[in-house]
């Protein structure tokens, strides 16, 4: 009987990578590396459903201290060379979707730039950590994104660092979950500006002048841009505007060659939700409405990251791309 054939490189590559991933996210995760055995998933269990339980962090809350923790494909996403010789920078590249696309991007050949809190570091070394597994360089940049000149000098480093500068992805953002209007102070509704809406302004024209034809933005945007909850009114605002920044953008940068789209998330398991972007009884059953009864994870969206900034994705520009589970509009 013929022996199994050896291993391609790019098998090896991946073996390698997931084993580096799995080492890095815990046993929990290197046994799921152990037992998968690929083909077609039910997506009702592929990622745990709620009830969860009751937890609360500071904010803005650690990925790594999550119960359960997110998945943002550490074990599971496998590159092809989709973004080969890419530089990318991603705001909020320590956890969430910025995670996940940080780690589907240099898995596909980009090298990343993350910025974050410095109080999100913990997470954030890990990231780098996955990043230089994948074989790419990877540039850690955190500070706070609510001024002006921060946010320019974050875009003059991250082309220092890089050598230059090929996809802008603005994930960062701030949420609280306030049951009326009388209760959010001045100052609150000012973090929420100017992370969620000035920040990507300063930094998409910071970064324009380095933008070549054939580069991509892409905004994070969420299903509370057209179907806003009650308890998330300066938020839900913010995410309506990215949504229309996104098309007004489009348009404006077509002729220039390049490309601005936005990915709008439904109920994502993230640390948002247990530092203050959901109520704790919200956390309990967060997804539950949802169809597929679950909350997704960020590495269902991370295909989605890629798909937008790689150049198979060339006619696509001022689109919004939804991942609601079932729910919503895009």
């Amino acid at each position: 009987m013929p022996s199994d054939p050896p291993f391609s490189r790019r098998q090896m590559m991946a073996a390698s990578t997931l084993g580096a991933a799995a080492a890095v996210a815990g046993p929990a995760a290197a046994q799921t590396v152990a037992t998968s055995k690929g083909g077609k998933q039910d997506p009702r269990t592929k990622h745990p459903k709620p009830p969860f339980p009751a937890q609360s962090q500071p904010w803005p809350g650690l990925a790594g201290r999550m119960d359960p923790r997110p998945d943002h494909g550490e074990t599971s996403y496998v590159g092809s060379g989709r973004l080969r010789g890419r530089k990318a920078l991603i705001t909020g590249g320590d956890s969430g979707m910025g995670r996940a696309a940080a780690i589907a991007f240099a898995r596909e050949g980009a090298d990343v730039a993350i910025n974050y809190l410095p109080v999100e570091e913990p997470d954030a070394r890990e990231v780098v950590g996955l990043i230089r597994s994948a074989g790419q360089k990877a540039v850690p940049l955190p500070g706070d994104l609510r001024g002006a000149a921060f946010c320019r000098r974050l875009v003059a480093d991250a082309v220092a660092q890089l050598g230059a500068l090929d996809i802008v992805v603005s994930n960062a953002g701030h949420q609280k979950s306030t049951s009326s209007i009388l209760d959010i102070s001045d100052e609150d509704f000012d973090w929420t500006m100017k992370t969620n809406i000035y920040a990507p302004f300063w930094i998409i024209k910071a970064a324009l002048p380095h933008l070549q034809p054939g580069s991509t933005i892409i905004a994070t945007t969420s299903e509370q841009a057209y179907d806003p909850s009650p308890d998330l009114y300066d938020y839900a605002q913010t995410k309506a505007a990215t949504m229309n920044f996104v098309k007004s953008l489009a348009k404006q940068l077509g002729p220039k060659g390049i490309r601005i789209n936005g990915v709008a998330p439904g109920p994502i398991w993230t640390p948002l939700q247990i530092s203050g972007g959901a109520s704790e009884g919200k956390v309990v059953t967060f997804g539950a409405t949802a169809p597929l009864g679950r909350p997704g994870q960020p590495a269902e969206l991370a295909g989605i990251y890629v798909r937008l900034a790689e150049d198979d994705g060339s006619y696509t520009t001022g689109n919004v791309y939804g991942a609601g589970g079932g729910q919503g509009q895009p």
